[in-house]
């Protein structure tokens, strides 16, 4: 009757590093572990090492460039490509105008995509939505 949810594929929860409120950052920035960014990153965004890395975007902050991590959770604004391998969540106040690719996606209410948003399960194959006739 009730469904567990799977808590593996939720983000991890430590945070190693911050780029904190009225911060600007000029180039591509590579993290390994956990990052929080509630400033402003005109660069790409990259997780390295083992397991990935989880990436955590506030309601305040803002990334123009490509993101690759492989746990995602946005509540910011992103001008850019996103690729999450494992695990994206956009928050209510999540503004994101590029393609984004996700394994395992949680989208609340409010949340605003412009581009395409690409399932990249086992297949690595995009899903098609095809109206139903009227016939």
């Amino acid at each position: 009757m009730f469904l567990k949810k799977d808590k593996s594929i939720k983000p991890q929860s430590r945070i190693d590093s911050l780029i904190g409120v009225g911060t600007k950052v000029e180039g591509d920035v590579t993290f390994a572990g956990g990052l929080r960014v509630d400033g402003e990153v005109k660069g790409n965004v990259r997780s390295t090492g083992e397991g990935g890395g989880t990436l955590v975007i506030s309601e305040q902050a803002r990334i123009e460039g490509e993101i690759h991590v492989s746990h995602l959770v946005i509540n910011g604004t992103i001008i850019g490509p996103v690729y999450s391998s494992e695990f994206l969540e956009l928050q209510p106040k999540a503004r994101v105008t590029g393609d984004v690719q996700y394994n395992s996606l949680e989208m609340h209410l409010g949340a605003i995509v412009q581009g395409r948003l690409v399932h990249q399960g086992g297949t690595g194959k995009a899903v098609e939505l095809k109206l139903a006739s009227s016939n």
